[in-house]
C-alpha cells in the first residue's frame, strides 16, 4: 500500500513538474513573442516630412533624433513640400510625423473662419478637436514656440518713413512689392487677409522660397516680405518687423501632428516624441535657425547638439 501511495506521488510530482515546465516555456515563448513583435514595430522605419524653410528641416531631425535614442529607424524627407504636401502625404501614409503650425492647420487644412480676435489657446483647440473630427490626425506635442507670419520691411526706408506697423504701409503699398514664401501670397490668412483687414493691395509680389526671399529683400529686389518671427534674419539683414496693429494674422504655435492610427499601433514613438512638448522657446528657436541661416551648420547638427544639451537624448 505505501509502495503503491509512493508510487502515485511520484507520478503527481512528474506530471506537476512537467506542467510547470511547459507553463514556463509557454511564458518564455510569449515573452519572445512580445520581444519580437516590439523589435518588429521598431523595425518599420518612421518617415518625417518637412517645409521648405530651415526650421522645419531643424524640427524634422530633431523629431528623428528622439526616435532614434528611441530604438527606431527613421527617414527625413528634408523639403518634401509645403503644407498640404506634407499633410496629404501625413494622412496616406507615406510620411509619419511632420511639424505643423495652428494657424495654418486652422485656416489652411481645416478652412474654419477667421476670427475677429485670435485666442491662441482657442486656435489650439478648435485644430486639435477638427483635425481629429476631419481627418483622424491628433496633436502628440506643442512644442512651445510660435514662428508667426510677419511683414517685415527694410529698416533704413522704415525709419525714415516712420512705418512701425502694418497699417502705416497704406500710402505705399500701391507701389511696392512684396516678396513672400510659396503660400503666403495666395492664402486665407497670409496677402488676401492683410487686403481684406487693411485695405490695401501691394503693387505685386513674388514667391520664392524662403532663403531666395530673404536673399531678394537684402538686395532691393522687393520692398517688403512676409517674414517668419523666428528668423533670425530680420536681424542679421536689418529689417524691421511691423506690428500687426490691426491683428489680421492668426497665432501660428509649432505642433508635431500624427494620424490616430500611427499613434495606437506605435505608443512608444509617440513617448519619444512627447520628450518635444514645451522643449523649445522662441529666442531658442531663433538661435538654432541662426545656426542654419549665419553659421551655414547641418540641420542635424543643429538638432543633435540642442538636443544633447538639454538632456532629452544622450550624447
Amino acid at each position: 500500500m505505501k509502495k503503491t501511495i509512493l508510487i502515485l506521488l511520484v507520478v503527481i510530482m512528474a506530471l506537476f513538474a512537467a506542467g510547470c515546465t511547459d507553463q514556463t516555456s509557454d511564458m518564455a515563448d510569449n515573452t519572445d513573442m512580445e520581444d519580437a513583435t516590439d523589435q518588429q514595430m521598431k523595425e518599420e522605419t518612421i518617415v518625417i516630412g518637412s517645409k521648405l524653410f530651415q526650421e522645419s528641416y531643424i524640427l524634422a531631425h530633431m523629431t528623428a533624433l528622439v526616435l532614434e535614442d528611441a530604438g527606431y529607424d527613421t527617414d527625413v524627407k528634408q523639403g518634401l513640400g509645403g503644407t498640404f504636401v506634407n499633410y496629404e502625404a501625413l494622412k496616406a501614409g507615406q510620411i509619419h510625423t511632420y511639424a505643423e503650425y495652428t494657424g495654418t492647420a486652422y485656416s489652411q487644412i481645416l478652412s474654419l473662419e477667421q476670427l475677429d480676435n485670435w485666442d491662441r489657446q482657442v486656435v489650439y483647440n478648435m485644430t486639435e478637436e477638427g483635425l481629429m473630427e476631419q481627418d483622424g490626425v491628433m496633436i502628440v506635442s506643442n512644442l512651445g514656440f510660435e514662428d508667426a507670419y510677419a511683414i517685415a520691411v527694410q529698416e533704413e526706408w522704415a525709419a525714415e518713413n516712420n512705418v512701425t506697423k502694418i497699417s502705416d504701409l497704406e500710402p505705399y503699398a500701391a507701389e511696392m512689392t512684396i516678396g513672400t514664401d510659396p503660400e503666403f501670397a495666395t492664402r486665407e490668412d497670409g496677402l488676401p487677409r492683410i487686403t481684406e483687414v487693411y485695405g490695401f493691395e501691394f503693387m505685386d509680389y513674388k514667391q520664392a522660397v524662403a532663403t531666395v526671399m530673404y536673399e531678394a529683400i537684402r538686395n532691393d529686389e522687393v520692398n517688403a516680405i512676409s517674414a517668419y518671427t523666428t528668423d533670425t534674419r530680420n536681424e542679421v539683414f536689418d529689417l524691421r518687423v511691423l506690428e500687426d496693429d490691426k491683428n489680421a494674422l492668426p497665432p501660428y504655435d509649432a505642433i508635431l501632428i500624427v494620424t490616430e492610427e500611427f499613434a495606437d499601433e506605435n505608443p512608444e514613438a509617440i513617448a519619444a516624441m512627447k520628450k518635444l512638448d514645451g522643449a523649445i522657446d522662441t529666442d531658442t528657436m531663433r538661435q538654432l535657425n541662426y545656426q542654419f541661416d549665419i553659421e551655414q551648420k547641418e540641420p542635424r547638427d543643429i538638432a543633435y547638439e540642442f538636443l544633447v544639451a538639454e538632456g532629452i537624448i544622450e550624447g
